[in-house]
This record gives C-alpha cells, sequence and structure tokens, in this order.
C-alpha cells in the first residue's frame, strides 16, 4: 500500500492536502555561514513556527523541506514546528550540489559518517554502495542520530555541468531508491542538467516517473521543459515570487503552456524560501502565506482567460499532483 513519509510518521496519500513542494523552514549552511551570509542562514525556530503558521492558516496542509544534511537543518526543531503547527512537514535524505560540500562539518560529520574535515572528503573516499547505505539510513532509520525518518531522496548538480563525485551521489540515491521505494527529488543548478541526469538516472535502472526535477523555472525553455515531461518525471516549479529571476508572468506562461501541451498531472508548486528576505517574519519578505493568498488567485484568473479551468489545476499542482510525487511506490 502506497504511503507517505512525514517527520511525524507515515500517512496516507489523501491525507497530504494542500502542499509546497519545495521549501527549507530551518536551515544554517556551513558553506554560506563560514563566508558571513547571514541572509541565507535561517536560524530562528520561533521566526520560522510563525512562518509555517501562516501557511495553515492560509490553507496549507503540508510542506516538503528539501534542506539536506549538508545544507545545515535542524530535523528537530522542524519536527517540534510540525507538532506545534499540525502542518505534515517531508524531510530529506541523500545530498545536495557539489561545491556545499567543501564547508566543514567536523563534528556532525563524526557523529554520522566518521572523522572528516568535509562532506567532499567523505564522498570522494566512500563507495558508492557506502553513500548509499547512509541514505538508506536516513529514511529507513533516521537522520542524524534520531529516529525521525525522511520521506524523500535527493541529489544535486552545479550549473551547467556534473562533477565526478555528483554522479556518484546520484548512483547512490538510484541505489536507495530502487531498495527503499522512496521517491526522488533532484536539485538542477539554475534549471540546467536534468536531461543529464535523467540519462544517468535511465541507465541505473530508475523509473523516472518518480523523481522530481527543482527549479525549473529558473530555466523557462518551452522545449526543454516539453522534454522532461516526456519522460514522466515531475517538474516543480518553485521560485513563486522570485521576481529577480523574472517577472511572475513568464513563469505563468510557461506553466499554463505544459498544462496546454498535456503535462498537468506532472507540475508541482512551491517558493523555495530559503533566505530572511523571502520570509514575512525573519525580514518583512512575502512569507510562506504569499503563494496561496497571491499567487493562486492570479494563477487561476489567467488560467481561466487562456481557457483552462484554474481551480482545477490548483488542486492537480498542489494537492493531486504532491499526493503521487512524494508517496513510496507500492
Amino acid at each position: 500500500m502506497a504511503f507517505i513519509r512525514t517527520l511525524t510518521g507515515d500517512i496516507k496519500p489523501e491525507e497530504l492536502g494542500f502542499t509546497y513542494s519545495h521549501e527549507h523552514i530551518i536551515c544554517i549552511p556551513p558553506y554560506w555561514k563560514e563566508r558571513g551570509e547571514d541572509d541565507l542562514l535561517l536560524d530562528d525556530e520561533n521566526k520560522s513556527l510563525q512562518e509555517v503558521m501562516d501557511f495553515k492558516r492560509a490553507g496549507g496542509d503540508s510542506i516538503f523541506d528539501a534542506t539536506a544534511v549538508d545544507y545545515g537543518r535542524d530535523v528537530e526543531a522542524v519536527k517540534r514546528i510540525s507538532e506545534k503547527t499540525g502542518v505534515k512537514i517531508i524531510g530529506t535524505a541523500g545530498f545536495n550540489k557539489g561545491f556545499l560540500w567543501n564547508a566543514k562539518l567536523k563534528d556532525k560529520l563524526k557523529a554520522i559518517v566518521g572523522d572528516y574535515e568535509s562532506y567532499g572528503e567523505w564522498i570522494e573516499e566512500a563507495t558508492v554502495k557506502e553513500l548509499a547505505r547512509f541514505a538508506i539510513s536516513e529514511i529507513e532509520e533516521g537522520l542524524e542520530g534520531t529516529n525521525i525518518r525522511a520521506g524523500i531522496l535527493k541529489f544535486g548538480t552545479g550549473y551547467n555541468s556534473i562533477s565526478p563525485l555528483e554522479v556518484k551521489t546520484i548512483k547512490a540515491i538510484a541505489i536507495a531508491h530502487k531498495e527503499t521505494r522512496a521517491p526522488v527529488q533532484s536539485h538542477t543548478e539554475a534549471g540546467t542538467m536534468a536531461l543529464e541526469q535523467i540519462e544517468i538516472l535511465k541507465r541505473e535502472g530508475v523509473n523516472i516517473e518518480r523523481v522530481a526535477f527543482g527549479h525549473m523555472d529558473r530555466n523557462l525553455d518551452p522545449y526543454y521543459h516539453v522534454q522532461i515531461a516526456k519522460t514522466g518525471a515531475f517538474l516543480c516549479f518553485d521560485g513563486i515570487g522570485k521576481i529577480k529571476y523574472g517577472p511572475e508572468s513568464a513563469r505563468i506562461n510557461q506553466i499554463i503552456y505544459l498544462v496546454k501541451q498535456g503535462f498537468k498531472d506532472q507540475i508541482l508548486i512551491s517558493g523555495d524560501t530559503a533566505r530572511k528576505s523571502y520570509y514575512k517574519h525573519y525580514k518583512h519578505g512575502l512569507g510562506l502565506e504569499y503563494i496561496i493568498k497571491k499567487w493562486v488567485p492570479r494563477f487561476i484568473e489567467e488560467a481561466n482567460e487562456a481557457g483552462l479551468d484554474g481551480e482545477s489545476l490548483i488542486k492537480d499542482f498542489f494537492e493531486n499532483n504532491p499526493m503521487r510525487c512524494f508517496a513510496f511506490d507500492d
């Protein structure tokens, strides 16, 4: 029987409800902390809790927290936020993109995988099977020595490139996916290299219909998106509200285009809200409520004007599609 694994336990897919498909609730990435990039440190549990409460009050039910261990997560704090707000939160197993692995995580690494100076050193020295075993343990046993289990496997690659170490982690995640049946989410830097990732995953025997590719709205190329969608993969448009990367109209037009091409069942929506300046309770930003309160009504209006059923599409993007995307295989 299919199920979805949250930080507070397994649920039936139909219990997921209205879902954001890529967010960050608490993260203190060592890479950015070392460089004094305070905006990239979500380090106040109470402020993050207030954001999740805003999401709940606006009508939200569940969030996929895409913070892997190398991005400075605090799984116990995020679980507390889930318990206090009643919002179901899915945690992340696996790895991020390569350049972050140079950050020193000695104390955390020693407790998890041994005495290494950086994730890069560990990934370079570990075998693919050892990396897979680590990801499997995060799904089946718990994150960072806790009994709080992740519900999604993650890997990532850099901008217009896939390093040998990133190939190694993709192969490890493929093994973990086949053993645990957990869904997979990919980080694509600036929306690049998804097709190349797919080639590797196919060689490793992964069903691409079980994979979601993130940051697709950082590369608004209709041809590229259709090629990805034809594989059966999910496409996550998780830059909603980030006008610095392009106007909202460009994201909405691309989503409408994909719907008209027949891919409405493969689209996910979120905000990838990973900076203090994006959050209302940290720095007066748009906050987690923005998509529900402002973007959803606009999308419905524009979709209806395009001859589509906007409300039905919102139900697909935020309920029906996440329900399938985040479920473990039967």
